[in-house]
């Protein structure tokens, strides 16, 4: 039999089948589940994790068990025999019943149940296994697979002592598999946290030196407010009942609306250049809504796709295969006025994905927020705020809801814009993608 065995062993060490040291293929006592003593453990794949950690331990009665089970006693050996490639393999702790599933088995000759244990979960048993299972969507492995298994047996001190280093040695590789873990996570995050911090310096005017030529922000505000008054007047728009004025004075921040004037230091988040000024969302934009709060009539050949919150992305409308879609009509009566100044925002599940609206023939869900800047605020700098951890601290705070969290219109209203003049802006969107842009190449 020089083919059949696998590998070298000391002059010390035995080869043997599986069959022979233990009572894998006799038959096993069997008992209906609901027959059995509802206070006995009834153990089921689910509660056995890849590797062969037990997850649970629960009663019969507890998991109201039916169907055949299996007896098996403290001290066996447990062997998966459906998809044995997830090694869900244990020493039982307690006397109990399991699904016909688990082979329940014990060893002969006082042989070292953890050094078997510790040999069924290697990779030369892994693969002589796979390669002999049946069955295509749940392969299992036969019986005569099994107990024709060749098992390279030391002597029994040597077992013993083969299984604790393998304990020493399992304790650090853990070790390392955290830190492998940890330090995996944190590159995968860290050019999105680096491109965040460098959004952030960007707005708080760290990113590039100020203009004292350049215009102050407070000016171009007052032709905002003037432009929306004129649309109002026009009936464009409406009134905005909220509407505020934010101003520093003696090195605080005050917010008047309508007669009330409040000190917002509290609300401030960080301080911002002299020529800046900070003001509201609603403050800058001409319109602030979401989509529709219920389902349109879809159609398999529409021409209008139907967008949510997961369409946006990185400043642009994703519409792919597998969005829906509804005819013109259909769109029609949901349509949102949207322009090339719009600005889409995720508010619900996923919160923060934006894109520009350019021209896509789509209707909106509740889950995407859309806001129609006015002249003078440049969308792509307000994108730059919106991927801020400014923006993402603030929503946090704000967003209802607790597994699938939502921000509210009135959320995205209040939240406050750290405004720079015109021209910087212009130079803050430059500088940012230069700077984002060299920082992926270096990481690359």
């Amino acid at each position: 039999i020089a083919d059949e065995v696998p590998f070298e062993i000391p002059e010390s060490w035995e080869w043997v089948r599986l069959g022979s040291i233990s009572t894998y293929a006799q038959t096993k006592q069997k008992i209906k589940a609901q027959n059995a003593d509802p206070d006995i453990w009834g153990l089921d794949l689910e509660d056995i994790e890849k590797g062969g950690r037990l997850l649970a331990e629960r009663s019969v009665g507890e998991r109201r068990a039916v169907g055949d089970k299996t007896y098996f006693e403290k001290g066996d050996i447990l062997y998966s025999k459906l998809r044995p490639y997830l090694l869900k393999i244990l020493i039982a702790p307690n006397d109990g019943i399991c699904t016909p599933e688990i082979v329940p088995f014990k060893l002969y000759g006082k042989l070292y149940s953890q050094y078997i244990v510790a040999f069924l979960k290697c990779p030369y048993v892994d693969t002589a296994i796979n390669s002999a299972t049946y069955g295509v969507k749940m392969p299992r492995v036969g019986t005569e697979t099994m107990v024709s298994l060749f098992v390279p047996i030391p002597p029994l001190n040597e077992q013993t002592r083969i299984v604790a280093k393998l304990d020493e040695i399992f304790t650090f590789v853990d070790s390392y598999s955290n830190a492998y873990s940890r330090s995996k996570i944190l590159d995968e995050q860290f050019p999105e946290q680096l491109k965040k911090s460098i959004l952030q310096w960007a707005v708080q005017g760290k990113i590039v030196p100020q203009d004292p030529n350049d215009e102050p922000a407070s000016v171009l505000l007052e032709r905002i407010r003037a432009e929306k008054e004129q649309l109002v007047r026009e009936g464009k728009i409406k009134r905005d009942k909220h509407e505020s004025v934010i101003f520093r004075r003696d090195n605080s921040y005050y917010e008047v609306s309508g007669k009330i004037e409040t000190c917002i230091d509290d609300e401030v988040p960080f301080d911002i250049p002299e020529s800046w000024v900070w003001c509201r969302l609603s403050s800058i934009v001409s319109i602030l809504g979401d989509g529709i709060h219920g389902t349109p009539q879809y159609s398999l050949d529409g021409e209008v796709a139907f967008i949510n919150g997961n369409n946006l992305s990185d400043g642009k409308i994703i519409i792919r295969a597998s969005t829906k879609t509804v005819s013109a009509n259909e769109a029609e009566k949901h349509k949102r006025e949207l322009n090339d100044s719009t600005v889409l925002v995720s508010i619900n599940g996923t919160i923060g994905n934006i894109a520009f609206y350019e021209g896509e023939h789509v209707i909106l869900g509740k889950s995407a927020c859309f806001f129609n800047l006015l002249p003078g605020i440049n969308k792509e700098y307000i994108k730059i705020v919106l991927e801020t951890y400014y923006f993402s601290k603030y929503v946090s705070q704000v967003a209802t809801g607790t597994t699938i969290k939502n921000v509210p219109l009135a959320g995205m209203r209040e939240f406050l814009v750290p405004i720079p003049p015109e021209m910087e802006q212009l130079r803050i969107i430059e500088r940012s993608k230069i700077a984002i842009e060299q920082i992926t190449n270096f990481l690359l």
